[in-house]
Formats: C-alpha cells, sequence, structure tokens
C-alpha cells in the first residue's frame, strides 16, 4: 500500500495535478480521435466488403496481418516517415492501425452471417434496400459490431501509453518518467487512471451490448 499512497499524493501535488489534468486530457484525444477514425473507416468498408466473398477473404486477411505487427512497431515506423516524425499525428495514425481490425473483421461478419431468409423477407415486404439496412440488417448485426468496438477501444485505451515514447503525450508520460526515476509511484499515477479508463469503457460497451442483444424467445 505504500507506493499507492505515495502515488496518491504524488498526484494530488498542484503542480503534478495540473500535469495529470493535461495527460488525460491528451490520452482522451489520442483514444477518440483513433476510434472516430476507424470507425469512419471500418464500419462502411467493412458492410461493403461483406457483399462480396472474394473482397471479405482480402479485407479480413489483410488486416488480420496488421494484428500481429506490435504497437510499438507501427508507432516508429511513423516516426520515420517524413511529415509524420516525434508528434500526435504518428500516434494517432499508429492507433488507428490498432483499432481498425476489430472493428472491419466484425462488422463484416456480422453482415456476411445474417440470414439470407431475413433479407428475402424484407425484400418480399417491398423494403428499399438503405431501410432493408437500416431497419432489418443493422439491428442483427449491432451485437457482433459493437464486440468489435469493445475490443478495440480497450485496446487503444491501453496502448495509447505508447504514445508518450515519442513525446505525444497522454498518460504514459508518467509511465515513461516512472520507469527513467525508478520511481513505482509516478509510474502508478499513469497506470492506475489507464487501468481505470479501460475498465470503465469495458462496462459501458458490456452495457450497451446487453442492450442491442435481440430478445430471445
Amino acid at each position: 500500500m505504500g507506493e499507492f499512497q505515495q502515488a496518491l499524493e504524488y498526484a494530488l501535488e498542484p503542480r503534478n495535478l495540473a500535469r495529470l489534468s493535461a495527460a488525460l486530457n491528451r490520452h482522451g484525444q489520442l483514444v477518440a480521435s483513433a476510434m472516430a477514425i476507424a470507425l469512419l473507416l471500418g464500419l462502411p468498408f467493412g458492410w461493403w466488403s461483406s457483399r462480396s466473398r472474394l473482397i471479405s477473404a482480402i479485407a479480413i486477411n489483410t488486416t488480420n496481418g496488421l494484428r500481429v505487427i506490435p504497437s510499438l512497431a507501427i508507432l516508429f515506423l511513423f516516426v520515420a516517415i517524413p511529415g509524420f516524425g516525434l508528434s500526435i499525428r504518428s500516434a494517432i495514425i499508429a492507433l488507428t492501425i490498432l483499432a481498425l481490425p476489430p472493428i472491419l473483421i466484425n462488422t463484416n461478419t456480422a453482415f456476411r452471417t445474417l440470414n439470407p431468409a431475413v433479407r428475402e423477407a424484407a425484400k418480399a415486404m417491398g423494403m428499399p434496400a438503405w431501410l432493408q439496412l437500416w431497419r432489418v440488417e443493422l439491428p442483427l448485426a449491432a451485437p457482433v459490431i459493437l464486440s468489435g468496438i469493445r475490443i478495440a477501444l480497450v485496446e487503444v485505451i491501453a496502448s495509447a501509453t505508447l504514445a508518450a515514447f515519442i513525446g505525444a503525450g497522454g498518460l504514459g508520460s508518467f509511465i515513461t518518467l516512472g520507469f527513467s526515476m525508478s520511481r513505482v509511484d509516478i509510474l502508478l499515477v499513469g497506470a492506475i487512471p489507464v487501468a481505470l479508463l479501460a475498465i470503465l469503457a469495458e462496462i459501458v460497451m458490456a452495457g450497451l451490448l446487453r442492450w442491442v442483444q435481440p430478445p430471445q424467445f
């Protein structure tokens, strides 16, 4: 308990509290930006690729390939590219690449595995394609899609700590500082909020999943 108490005392010092608030804000910016871009790319492309077996296989295999690349390797790869360097832009793109696979793959799977009879029934009722997607397909696909978003969100919250390695800030700055000074209390000032954010995200997404689950009869 000694390190936890020291971490609390360290965090509550006025100067450190301001730094913690700024780091938390930057961490939120990194996560929100990466997730927004991943959703804008992954959701529509996941739906579109599900319409073709060939495109679906290419999309899934490509994004699965991205998953085997370590986050830190992706981060430093963009640092080496001219125009990116040690910047928040490099961190956001690296986190977007991390978030994209579970969102795209789950979206693709959700629409690809829908019962064809459901689509046929909607067509027989005279529903236009956009209404069929909005009123029939999307509600049935939502649980699988949200499962992918939950995985991506938790991974991005945890991996955003790596942004501190390239000077992009975030809660990881306290973790790197703690390592460099061999101070467990400073390390905990960054690690504990990250863990709490990940747990909170898991709880919120689990609640959303229960809410969108179709009723069981």
